[in-house]
């Protein structure tokens, strides 16, 4: 039965895009709902209560970003943003908008699937349990313990801060500039520099091999993204 699968609204103003996404996804198991412009997606939003949007953010009335912006305003339903943009600074709107994740066309089938069983997770898992586990990486939030493959792992405070923020968010994109403001505050806002020496740190307490992040993950020039296991 359809309510009980997955709902994702798909909101492009291509019509092939909507016919190619609602094949491919029906196909793996999920109900789909459409929309063509912005207007039209807030009201399908509001009406069919999606568990996951697709949002394309060159519609014809109303840009992408101000769509998230107004859709986080009363939902926080996971929003993967799929557009043609590659520029940074559309990427970081959408995400300082409020979107969950970013992928840009032509992309591959398999990783959209990927994207969404990993924000969907994360939306599941919002209440937060106070263990995180994730491949040899365990974290207990309670405790401010980290270990890897069994064997516990010593952070400072601002490394801990930082994975805590991570773990909180797994899954998604963080950008640079909300990983500053949630861990060091405004008052750092502009110190990158600081931000890519303690991810460094880091990756290099938790990490098997810090040159190949298996957790920490790097979208340039974005920020960063705590991997989830599928």
């Amino acid at each position: 039965m359809d309510d009980q699968k997955p709902r994702v609204l798909v909101v492009d103003d291509e019509r092939s895009i909507r016919r190619f996404l609602r094949t491919t996804l029906t196909a793996y198991g999920y109900a789909v709902f459409e929309a063509a412009a912005g207007e039209e997606a807030l009201l399908a939003a509001a009406e069919t209560r999606p568990d996951v949007i697709i949002l394309d953010l060159g519609l014809p009335d109303i840009d992408g970003a101000e769509v998230t912006r107004r859709l986080r305003e009363w939902s926080q339903t996971p929003i993967v943003i799929l557009s043609v943009r590659e520029q940074e600074q559309d990427k970081v709107q959408a995400l300082d908008a409020g979107a969950d994740d970013y992928l840009t066309k032509p992309f591959g089938v398999g990783e959209l699937l990927a994207r969404l069983r990993a924000v969907m997770r994360r939306s599941a898992s919002a209440g937060e349990q106070p263990i995180f586990h994730n491949g040899d990486l365990e974290v207990d939030l309670v405790r401010r313990r980290v270990a890897v493959s069994g064997k516990e792992v010593t952070l400072t405070p601002t490394e801990y801060d930082l994975l805590r923020v991570l773990i909180q968010n797994a899954g998604k994109v963080i950008t640079h500039r909300q990983l500053i403001h949630t861990v060091w505050g405004n008052a750092y806002e502009d110190e990158y520099h600081l931000l890519r020496v303690n991810v460094s740190n880091l990756r290099r307490k938790i990490e098997t091999d810090p040159s190949q992040p298996r957790h920490i993950l790097t979208e340039a020039g974005v920020g960063y993204r705590l991997a989830t296991e599928d």
